[in-house]
């Protein structure tokens, strides 16, 4: 926290945000913070705070809308940190307008960020968003504060993720992965070994990935189902990876490996409700999906990390290192990584089996011969 800086927390509504920041404040023992809802009244935070169970006197709570009253009372309060909660919900005299409107909210904004470089606070805006980021909030402000900070989830999962997309003070590569529980977020030390089912016997469909999130590598499951269309029409679901990537992957397995996938319904569902954005986890979702289609599991012990090429190609992918690391530690025997990562990694001696392909084809031929 840089004094004189404006953090935006956005997410969607619901996800948890005034659960994170009230944690947060109430955390802070050596700060004065004053905490501004506009959404919630003094009471139903100080049941919040009862439930989370934090307990400090340096932290103070103002319920208010009005601009001009929030600086009166932060004058006189002289915190260090004010968290305005949220930022759709102020509105000042200077605007004609609704609270929420574009006006409204960038020039309650413009203000807050004025207050706490001429004053040297720190300032949290928390702001709504939708999937797509339609609602206008922090899509509007990213340019004019210091960080921007993304609270992730699916509301009616126990998991979030707490993600850097802006910061001019450090890096942006940041990745928190939290537990949404009954006395607030708990930080998840080993997310993999959640995020991986505990099952006994191989089941088809199911392939081991090896993804990079942030800066940290992690182990999830790609479950896959195809199965006959019946509606003439096939259908292509996919839940938490990129949906164009996922067809251009149904497209090379069908032009380079044989699957004749045109007649078939194709769901993919990423386990814990993660959604993925490293190329990396493209070789595991291929396999996952060869083995639904030909009802053959692959070994639970066994799992994959690379990029697919629009020719079959595996091509290298970044953190290799750490990949294999996490890989071996939560006792894999082997891992799957594109030929061209071989150079990284050939010196390296560890317990884990380390396999190298170029294509697809030779994986394929690897795993089910």
């Amino acid at each position: 926290m840089v004094p004189g800086s404006v953090i935006l927390i956005g997410g969607e509504p619901g996800i948890g945000k005034s659960t994170l920041m009230l944690q947060f404040v109430l955390a802070l023992k050596d700060f004065k913070t004053l905490y501004v809802s506009g959404e919630e009244s003094k009471e139903q935070i100080k049941i919040r705070a009862e439930r989370i169970g934090g307990n400090n006197k340096n932290c103070f709570i103002y319920s208010e809308t009005n601009l001009e009253s929030l600086f009166l009372s932060s004058k006189k309060l002289d915190p260090n940190i004010l968290i305005i909660d949220s930022i759709q919900t102020l509105s000042t005299d200077n605007i004609e307008s609704t609270p929420g409107s574009i006006s409204q909210i960038k020039e309650c904004a413009f203000e807050l960020m004025k207050y706490a470089k001429e004053n040297k606070k720190t300032v949290f805006l928390v702001g709504h968003i939708t999937k797509d980021g339609i609602i206008a909030g922090p899509k509007v402000l990213e340019h004019m504060v210091d960080v921007v900070v993304l609270f992730e989830g699916d509301k009616n999962l126990t998991y979030r993720l707490l993600r850097t997309q802006k910061n001019r003070f450090g890096p942006t590569n940041a990745l928190g992965i939290y537990e949404m529980v009954k006395s607030g977020l708990r930080e998840v030390s080993n997310p993999s070994e959640i995020l991986m089912s505990q099952k006994e016997n191989n089941l088809s469909g199911v392939c081991i990935g090896n993804v990079v999130e942030g800066n940290r590598p992690l182990i999830l499951e790609i479950q896959s189902l195809v199965s006959t269309a019946n509606y003439g029409t096939s259908q292509r679901n996919c839940n938490g990876y990129n949906i164009k990537r996922f067809n251009m992957i149904l497209a090379v397995l069908e032009k380079r490996i044989g699957l004749k996938v045109n007649s078939q319904d194709v769901f993919i569902n990423v386990a814990g409700g993660l959604k993925i954005d490293d190329p990396g986890g493209d070789l595991s979702m291929c396999f996952s999906i060869i083995s639904s289609y030909e009802e053959r599991p692959i070994d639970n012990k066994i799992c994959f990390a690379g990029e697919i090429g629009l020719n079959g190609e595996i091509r290298a992918i970044s953190r290799i290192e750490g990949r294999i690391i996490e890989a071996e530690k939560l006792g894999f025997k082997e891992i799957i990584v594109p030929y061209y990562n071989k150079i990284e990694t050939q010196l390296t001696k560890r317990k884990i089996t380390v396999s190298s392909f170029k294509r697809i084809q030779e994986v394929y031929e690897y795993i089910f011969t």
